[in-house]
């Protein structure tokens, strides 16, 4: 009898478990379409300088809504953007703008010829996102970064305290060749092309490879300089993934990130650790292989 029950008791585990791994595998993970750019407005802020790309061109117009189709096309529920999220209600108040046509006229009156034109102006955020947004008939453009201060500075001087010419020379090299690069592009290829170029697995290891294989060795044995900046990159980026799991753990089953390229490159390795999400890439909604 007691062989009997400790056979039925090990079949409905078994059974449970089948039934617990079927249904894991039936359930079907909501996806986040990743789209790491260059900021259309080139603020100049990054390490690597780049020239500017004019993103009013007929060309480059019609390419964005080309990929704001597709992205209507994707049906997001979210789209979150490179936006202040403690300054939600500006960027809603933007987005209504936008909704009701208005957005072009009141960045002319409101902001030109003053410093922060380009921004309002060309920034993807309201170039890409608003645009495919209002396609795709949401309400609301959602706000995800979390700035925190690169303490560039603070790895420079420990890099010169500890004499690591090859880390200065790393530096250097990577930000002049990276720039270089960026700007050939830039005169050479469509809008289109440049962001699925900053989207190849090759192009985002460079980007998130140069924190950790350069920047992380900064300083003596006893500063660690290097390690902070990065370590503040890296929460930046937490942060900011933070704000989409929490967002999305409502009935959203499909959203966007665009945001910069760096950002993305770290973001990916977040959802791939996490396992809740399928990712998509813009070459899949695209449809180029």
């Amino acid at each position: 009898m007691k062989k009997l029950i400790t056979l039925i008791i090990v079949q409905a585990l078994f059974t449970l478990g089948f039934l617990s791994v079927s249904n894991a595998q039936t359930i079907k993970k909501k996806q986040i379409l990743l789209i790491g750019t260059f900021h259309f407005n080139n603020p100049g802020a990054d390490a690597v300088q780049t020239n500017d790309f004019d993103i009013r061109t007929a060309k480059a117009q019609q390419e964005l809504a080309q990929i704001s189709n597709q992205i209507k096309k994707f049906n997001p529920n979210k789209i979150f953007v490179e936006w202040e999220y403690y300054d939600q209600k500006k960027l809603d108040s933007l987005y209504q703008l936008y909704l009701n046509n208005q957005y072009e006229n009141y960045v002319e009156k409101t902001y030109k010829n003053k410093g922060a034109y380009a921004m309002y102006a060309n920034n993807e955020i309201f170039q890409l996102a608003f645009r495919a947004a209002k396609k795709t008939g949401l309400k609301q453009v959602n706000g995800i970064d979390y700035p925190l201060p690169m303490p560039f500075d603070t790895v420079m001087n420990a890099i010169k305290a500890a004499k690591q010419d090859d880390v200065m020379a790393e530096i250097s090299a990577y930000t002049t060749t990276m720039g270089k690069e960026a700007n050939l592009k830039r005169k050479t290829m469509g809008l289109t092309s440049l962001i699925l170029d900053l989207n190849t697995e090759q192009a985002r290891k460079i980007n998130s490879g140069f924190y950790i294989k350069t920047l992380n060795r900064a300083g003596k044995t006893d500063n660690f300089g290097g390690a902070f900046s990065v370590a503040e990159w890296y929460k930046r980026n937490l942060y900011m993934y933070s704000l989409v799991q929490k967002q999305m753990q409502s009935a959203a089953q499909k959203a966007v990130i665009l945001l910069g390229a760096g950002h993305i490159a770290i973001i990916k390795k977040f959802i791939e650790d996490d396992g809740q999400y399928e990712v998509v890439e813009l070459k899949d909604i695209m449809k180029i292989k």
